[in-house]
């Protein structure tokens, strides 16, 4: 079937209406019509072969929701009219450890969302800024949030994952002091899910001006990073920070900050390296440095029906499709609050 998406024929040439085709579905197959995209920091690095490897057409977007049109003979957990969504993950090995565990996202051979291999036209994955998508009922997850928060919801397939992920791992939980720092499409999602976890959230952040914003997604208190006395007040007061900042910084300010055997967590992913950090400051309180990315399939069903019954969503701008390359430089300049979402929609041609 062809249908209409957007995408871009190389790195140096915008994103612009694209024809692409989809297969029909399969035995385990579910066919999608995607009603929203939601835009990831991560579509604009690959699009631009900022990570190596894009491949093109590149089509981007793994933050998927919408209703099922059809399901193979051999699906028995969706049907016509389901509102579902698709995340970063479409195929893995199904087989080693990593699989069986539910940690597809770890998986050596995860087939991404879009710009991974498959037999599909054109030989890699094509993502969600289209009209409709064919995925393995294995990775296809259930949505129960009500209709009017659907488009809010999308970017949880990425960003609410990737920041739940980190905080179950660690067992964040009431009783726990949980640093966030960086208040933006992750971050803020970061402070939602802390929050209602029953943690004790401090935000971080360079501007002044999101103190507010901060406290108003479920911050406790809210530390200016720049500010050295504010930090100074923090020494050595967190059990768990995440850090979701995808612009290389000083790590070791915040080392500072936590309790003996706390952890950082990276989940932001800057395309040139974070500054070393120093030993002595992991060394001399037993401290971890670690990262997390994305999530499984059961851990991401999970947080959806976590997000659902506690009422959170992304805060979000919805966009038409023709929008996206200056949705991208807004990006770039942080002038987002705090997720674009792409009404797919517009992507039908318009009289």
């Amino acid at each position: 079937m062809t249908i209409k998406a957007y995408g871009a024929h190389a790195a140096d040439k915008p994103l612009e209406s694209l024809d692409i085709t989809r297969r029909a579905p399969g035995a385990h197959d579910v066919q999608i019509a995607i009603a929203y995209c939601g835009v990831c920091h991560s579509d604009l690095h690959q699009v631009r072969s900022e990570w190596a490897g894009t491949l093109y057409p590149c089509v981007p977007g793994h933050e998927i929701v919408g209703r099922v049109t059809a399901v193979g003979a051999h699906v028995p957990g969706h049907k016509v009219g389901d509102l579902v969504g698709v995340g970063c993950i479409v195929d893995s090995c199904r087989h080693c450890a990593d699989c069986g565990e539910g940690l597809e996202n770890y998986c050596d051979h995860m087939v991404g969302t879009y710009n991974g291999p498959t037999q599909d036209a054109p030989g890699h994955t094509l993502g969600g800024y289209s009209q409709q998508i064919v995925v393995h009922e294995r990775y296809v997850l259930r949505i129960r949030h009500p209709e009017p928060q659907l488009a809010a919801a999308a970017p949880l397939l990425c960003a609410g994952i990737t920041t739940w992920s980190p905080l179950r791992h660690w067992k964040v939980g009431p009783g726990h002091r949980v640093g966030v720092v960086g208040i933006g499409g992750l971050g803020h999602m970061g402070i939602k899910l802390a929050h209602a976890m029953g943690a004790h959230v401090v935000a971080f952040t360079t501007s002044e001006s999101k103190r507010e914003a901060a406290r108003a997604l479920g911050a406790h208190e809210v530390v200016v990073s720049r500010n050295a006395g504010e930090m100074k007040a923090h020494a050595r007061s967190l059990d768990f920070i995440l850090n979701t900042v995808a612009a290389p910084h000083d790590l070791d300010a915040f080392f500072a900050l936590l309790k003996r055997d706390g952890t950082m967590a990276l989940v932001g992913a800057p395309a040139t390296p974070h500054p070393s950090p120093n030993v002595f400051n992991l060394i001399m309180k037993r401290r971890s440095l670690a990262g997390s990315m994305i999530g499984g399939i059961p851990e991401t069903q999970e947080m959806l029906d976590f997000c659902a019954e506690h009422g959170i969503v992304a805060d979000i701008e919805t966009i038409r499709a023709d929008q996206i390359n200056t949705a991208y430089e807004r990006m770039l300049k942080g002038d987002v609050k705090y997720r674009f979402v792409i009404d797919c929609a517009s992507l039908v041609d318009r009289p």
